[in-house]
């Protein structure tokens, strides 16, 4: 096991083969990391009372901290961001800062604007725009916001490339 990845109670984290890990990112306990996700330095993924699952191709920004959460597939959690028993779905992205609280869901192919908070017990619906303090939920079909630019512009793939370009930066 790296020196980044503690078990907990006998339980390891597992990577794919094909995931980038930062050295200086933080993986204890139940933690599944899927096949080309990359978790960035100063994250923090703790999967003591619950697991903590990034989907394949997601990818987990600088300083970010996943405490019993689920990302699906294609997923971009953006730098500074917290989730706490959340669960995210396929194709999302969550902005840098924001803060996404226990027992919410973010329904696939959503945004969350950077600074938000999603106070707890909130179902958000696939396809919504979700920002400020406390959020609101707007269908992205009622916003001016372009939602494929929004992917295009932090598509998890040039993450994945990205990632690949850093010889020393992932184990």
């Amino acid at each position: 096991m790296a020196s980044n990845q503690y078990a907990f109670e006998g339980v390891e984290p597992e990577i794919d083969a094909e995931a980038a890990v930062s050295r200086d990112a933080t993986l204890v306990g139940d933690v599944s990391i899927g096949a080309n996700a990359s978790v960035w330095p100063g994250a923090v993924l703790r999967g003591d009372v619950a697991p903590v699952t990034i989907g394949a191709q997601s990818h987990v920004g600088d300083n970010a901290v996943l405490h019993a959460s689920q990302a699906g597939d294609r997923v971009m959690v953006g730098h500074g961001a917290v989730l706490n028993d959340a669960t995210v779905g396929d194709g999302a992205l969550v902005g840098f800062n924001a803060t996404i609280n226990s027992d919410v869901t973010v329904g696939a192919g959503s945004v969350v604007a950077s600074g938000t908070t999603v106070p707890e017990g909130y179902d958000i619906p696939p396809e919504s725009f979700v920002r400020g303090v406390p959020a609101t939920v707007t269908p992205l079909a009622e916003t001016t916001l372009d939602p494929a630019a929004v992917f295009e512009a932090h598509s998890s793939g040039a993450y994945t490339d990205l990632a690949a370009r850093h010889d020393d930066l992932f184990e």
